[in-house]
């Protein structure tokens, strides 16, 4: 069973099809659709393993084909990816992205829930789990083996197993879709600090633009939480406003809010489950390796899950190690990311990241 049909859950899933187990995938479908999300090229040979290369990264994206950073100076730097074997990345449609990797699954025969929430109730004598589905239809209990949860920052599975969890930071995201732009308009995506924050922008591949502001939960001030107040933070920009002058704001526009934040299990399995993706561990988009890390953790998780099943007890163990050099790299990134903007270093968004990190 796996809980969650983003790119973690369909990872797991086609892997442990492929290796011939018998998957049922439900993706509850819930929450905010996820948009302005970039794909880097890296993802190409996972997406190859995984046999849906030419199926999710087909029509309907926009290629990325550089980063443009306002990062450490007022001055605008370029990271191209000419010289990428991998080629160009993307900016997603994300839904479609989605949905074209479920299909990818259920063409090699994974069974398929839409809208279904996945609920554990008990564990039977033989150690598989007792599980009902909460879907369109009536509620339908049904029996597996071992639970994937693929469930997102909010690990309902693991969550529900007990697992303990980390956070790392507060760090949450308010971001606004503007129109679509007149003229031409570049495929490149774009960070820029500010004193208590950076800014993030793309474009979409439905000719819109995304712009999101990251700060510190208790940083976001009462004026950020309508759209004048992100208007007016956003006229101290200069590199992402002058990117936003060409879209217009929509006059239903609303200013969203998500969670960013780092966060990750202790462990990421336990008895009779196993969790991958942004359940297992979630970092901060500045590494601009969410999805990758889902198809990547999704990947692995299924193969150890499989090799468990086969009865190496050791398999899981090797998957855990994985996740925290994951983890410990990341964490050594992203502090040298941050560590590049010293022009703000008394403000204490950016006093918080070149600090030692507190857990909780």
């Amino acid at each position: 069973m796996v809980a969650g049909g983003g790119p973690a859950g369909t990872a797991a899933a086609l892997t442990l099809a492929r290796a011939g187990r018998s998957v049922l995938l439900a993706d509850a479908g819930t929450g905010a659709p996820k948009i302005g999300e970039a794909l880097p090229s890296a993802a190409r040979p996972l997406l190859r393993d995984l046999g849906v290369d030419e199926l999710a990264i087909s029509a309907g994206h926009l290629p990325c084909y550089s980063n443009l950073s306002g990062w450490g100076s007022s001055a605008l730097g370029c990271v191209d990816f000419i010289n990428d074997p991998n080629g160009h990345g993307w900016h997603l449609d994300r839904p479609l992205f989605d949905r074209r990797m479920r299909e990818g699954a259920r063409a090699i025969g994974v069974h398929l829930r839409e809208r279904t929430a996945v609920r554990p109730e008990s564990r039977r004598q033989d150690g598989s789990w007792t599980v009902t589905l909460r879907g369109p239809a009536a509620a339908e209990t049904v029996h597996c083996d071992w639970v994937v949860d693929a469930t997102g920052r909010g690990r309902a599975i693991a969550s529900r197993c007990r697992a303990r969890h980390r956070t790392r930071d507060r760090l949450v995201a308010t971001h606004v879709t503007l129109g679509a732009g007149t003229g031409a308009d570049e495929t490149s995506s774009l960070v820029e600090s500010s004193e208590d924050g950076w800014w993030y922008t793309t474009v979409l591949p439905s000719g819109g633009r995304l712009v999101a502001y990251f700060t510190d939960a208790d940083l976001v001030t009462p004026d950020l939480r309508t759209l004048h107040g992100f208007r007016a933070l956003l006229r101290q920009t200069r590199h992402v406003l002058a990117r936003t002058e060409a879209h217009p704001f929509p006059p239903n526009a609303a200013s969203r809010r998500s969670p960013a934040h780092t966060a990750h299990l202790d462990s990421p399995y336990g008895d009779g489950w196993v969790a991958i993706g942004d359940a297992a561990v979630a970092f901060d988009p500045i590494s601009s390796q969410g999805i990758l890390t889902a198809l990547y953790t999704g990947m692995t998780a299924a193969r150890a899950l499989h090799a468990r099943l086969e009865g190496d007890d050791r398999a899981l163990t090797s998957y855990a190690t994985n996740v925290a050099a994951l983890l410990a790299a990341y964490q050594r990134n992203r502090h040298s990311v941050y560590a590049l903007e010293r022009r703000w270093a008394e403000r204490p968004f950016w006093q918080r990241r070149l600090t030692p990190t507190r857990t909780s």
